[in-house]
């Protein structure tokens, strides 16, 4: 949403769920800790190392180790600091589940408690008071208080009372000073207090800049550009002000990267505005990515021809000019400003951004380490950035590989008819799930009657899943219209059918995520309309039928979204946004024949066989502190 990202004010503090019972160290009876264990695969994230130069190794390392501070911040948001989480813990089994989902609830399967001591997940995690309603915010204030990079907390006595004086010829203690924050008035008349995230994870920031500042050191003399953009994303973060870090990071085109900030707003299930902290530690795959770069070149036509009126498809520039990039990574001026309240002025350039990219994954933090793992990435979320500067849609291979060939085919062979097994193709997944990415691009970002008001707004909570699920059926319509057209190979049926498998593998993610949600919608109104049959052996898939029933999809949730339809996508979820008893027993098959719901990781620095630089780096710092 356009809200104001450059504001900053300071306090010290640490928010953890308000509880009055401690935190459980045995599960819930009953609850089937050891068999929800089981249902992830682990895989190892690597790469091809041999491929790296030395410098490209040592900043691999601090880019991990910069993933790793990210990860304690989620925790906190997400829970409590990870080491009070597992705190007493002593099944091996049980600690391991909590370390997947984050704290007690289990994320795959509706966010169900399994840890003794715990009921439902609070719904604003840790970024609102227990029991937060904004609508005891007066209406002046609300939007201040939504803003994505901050949380919202109850006043406590500590904060109203001033600080002890200090003792005679003493300073005073960073602690015992009085906690600077916006504070609002409720209309009960109690107070509100608003703390920024660049003040409220402090420590771990500085832990993130230090690592981000080696890295970019690391690749300085190599990749001077990538240098530059890892020492501006870490100041990002320091400061709250991220748009001049995201636009310098669309320009780059080099071998490694990072995704690392507050940047999805998944955990959020209140008012679903504020960010999680998330990394990514990325090795691009130039040869596949080199394959996908035509196709940025079709978003203006695929935009224009998606199936809605025109004020919901608004034009997107076919621009051909050429963007001029300075040594330090700016782009040059074009003449033409972005000129909009609450950002900086920001120069407008000559051609889109966008960009279609392939990395292999080496490392998760955070956000999209937590339950079902991205396999592909759609940044940034701006919708101000997205309209004048494009997005970056990322494809990681790796992960998608490992998904497809540990979910996709296997639930294929239990639920699809085996006349349409041979239809079942990683090259289309790999294309289905790009061009769900590309999909997030199109459609409206503002509402059709009042372009003051973006559709996240409008939808609030309900927004993630509505608009994963637009993606979903709105990419797969991108992919009919571009095998149309020849540029696509094999058969339309590949396409679809794999489409209906990968649908079997996310409803699996629970009504909890917003994913699943989307698979659920899209799943139901598929059945209804009958064009996937249930047979003896398994679904079978109309294709042609099912060509009309997504585009009428991808039609009904684009007029949501460009109405601002909020009582119509609760509608839709209510009706068709849940799991009926037919598809429950068909994932019971799945259960039982052990197929995993999703998977974890093996990664990190050792897992690389880096662990030699490791090693020299930690050895350098001993001779420097001395």
């Amino acid at each position: 949403m356009a809200l104001n990202k450059f504001y900053r004010f300071g306090m010290i503090a640490m928010v953890v769920f308000s509880t009055s019972v401690s935190f459980g160290q045995k599960a819930v009876k009953g609850y089937p800790v050891a068999e929800r264990l089981a249902s992830y695969k682990k895989i190892s994230l690597k790469t091809d190392t041999a491929l790296l130069s030395e410098a490209e190794r040592k900043c691999l390392v601090h880019l991990i180790k910069a993933a790793q501070k990210v990860d304690e911040i989620f925790w906190k948001q997400a829970f409590k600091e990870k080491s009070k989480a597992l705190e007493g813990i002593k099944n091996d089994t049980l600690r391991r589940f909590v370390e997947i989902n984050y704290g007690p609830w289990d994320r795959l399967n509706d966010d169900k408690p399994f840890l003794q001591g715990y009921g439902s997940k609070p719904k604003g995690g840790n970024f609102y008071p227990e029991n937060f309603d904004i609508n005891t915010v007066p209406p002046n204030f609300r939007q201040r208080l939504m803003l994505p990079y901050s949380i919202v907390k109850p006043l406590t006595k500590a904060d109203l009372m001033p600080p002890p004086p200090p003792k005679k010829g003493e300073k005073p203690k960073m602690q015992e000073m009085p906690m600077m924050m916006e504070r609002f008035p409720l209309t009960n008349g109690n107070e509100i207090g608003l703390v920024d995230y660049s003040t409220l994870y402090e420590k771990d920031i500085q832990l993130i800049l230090q690592e981000m500042m080696k890295a970019s050191a690391a690749i300085e003399k190599e990749d001077k550009l990538f240098s530059i953009y890892l020492r501006e994303r870490a100041m990002s973060i320091t400061s709250n002000q991220y748009i001049m870090s995201d636009i310098k990071w669309m320009t780059l085109k080099s071998h490694l990267d990072i995704v690392i900030g507050p940047i999805e707003n998944y955990e959020d299930k209140l008012l679903g505005t504020k960010t999680s902290f998330e990394a990514y530690v990325l090795v691009r795959d130039r040869e596949w990515g080199a394959k996908l770069e035509k196709y940025v070149s079709y978003l203006p036509e695929l935009q224009a021809n998606i199936p809605v009126e025109a004020a919901y498809k608004p034009e997107i520039s076919n621009n051909t000019g050429v963007n001029q990039i300075d040594e330090n990574g700016n782009i040059m001026p074009s003449g033409d400003m972005v000129d909009i309240q609450g950002y900086p002025p920001l120069q407008k350039p000559n051609a889109s951004l966008s960009q279609l990219a392939v990395f292999d994954a080496v490392y998760y933090a955070g956000d999209c380490n937590a339950g079902s793992k991205t396999i592909a990435v759609n940044l940034p979320n701006d919708e101000v950035l997205q309209k004048y500067y494009g997005t970056r849609r990322s494809q990681l291979k790796n992960t998608m590989k490992a998904k497809f060939e540990e979910m996709v085919k296997p639930i294929s062979l239990i639920l699809v008819d085996p006349s349409q097994h041979k239809n079942i193709l990683f090259d289309a997944f790999f294309a289905n799930v790009m061009f769900h990415e590309v999909a997030h691009g199109l459609g409206v970002k503002n509402l059709v009657s009042d372009q003051n008001k973006t559709v996240r707004e409008a939808l609030g909570a309900d927004y993630s899943a509505i608009e994963e699920c637009k993606a979903d059926v709105l990419g797969l319509y991108m992919v009919t219209q571009l095998f149309n057209k020849g540029e696509l190979t094999g058969s339309l049926d590949d396409y679809y059918v794999t489409f209906v498998a990968s649908v079997f593998r996310s409803v699996r993610f629970g009504a909890a995520s917003a994913h699943g949600k989307a698979n659920m919608i899209t799943f139901n109104t598929l059945l209804n309309s009958g064009c996937i049959v249930a047979g003896k052996k398994g679904y079978t898939v109309n294709v042609v039928a099912m060509k009309s029933v997504i585009e009428k999809l991808a039609a009904e949730l684009l007029h949501l979204q460009g109405d601002g339809d909020k009582s119509g996508v609760d509608k839709m979820l209510q009706e068709r946004g849940i799991i009926k008893t037919s598809l429950q027993e068909d994932l019971a098959k799945l259960e039982k024949a052990k197929i995993p719901v999703d998977i974890i990781f093996d990664q990190g620095i050792d897992t690389l066989g880096l662990k030699a630089y490791d090693e020299a780096e930690k050895s350098k710092d001993k001779k420097e502190k001395k």
